[in-house]
């Protein structure tokens, strides 16, 4: 688990089991708040517990990155915990894709959208 740069301004972020008990999601919040200058993909393929506390990390995460021009993308999420997402109603919030390569290809898209 942990943060890693991906491909060109991209962080792939694997997050464990218990993504709130991991450093992971501070960290990344952590840049962020300072102004991050990398689009991120967030892995949740090991995730089998979200709590409210991860939640509210990554709809953090994701102001600090919106605000500074950047992407939040979601890949390798089981059903289980797409269902915590559409029971919260951030299904439609969030960015959501099969694996990392879907998701760097969606971002790809996105950023050559804007260009």
């Amino acid at each position: 688990m942990g943060i890693e740069n991906f491909v060109g301004d991209v962080f792939l972020v694997r997050l464990p089991l218990n993504p709130y008990r991991g450093d992971e999601l501070e960290a990344l919040n952590e840049m962020a708040s300072q102004g991050c200058e990398r689009d991120v993909i967030i892995d949740l393929s090991a995730v089998r517990i979200l709590t409210s506390e991860s939640i509210c990390s990554l709809m953090i995460l994701d102001k600090y990155l919106s605000t500074a021009g950047r992407q939040l993308v979601f890949c390798g999420a089981s059903p289980e915990i797409m269902h915590v997402f559409e029971r919260t109603g951030l299904a439609s919030v969030f960015e959501f894709a099969d694996n990392e390569y879907a998701a760097l290809q969606h971002l790809q898209r996105c950023s050559s959208s804007y260009s």
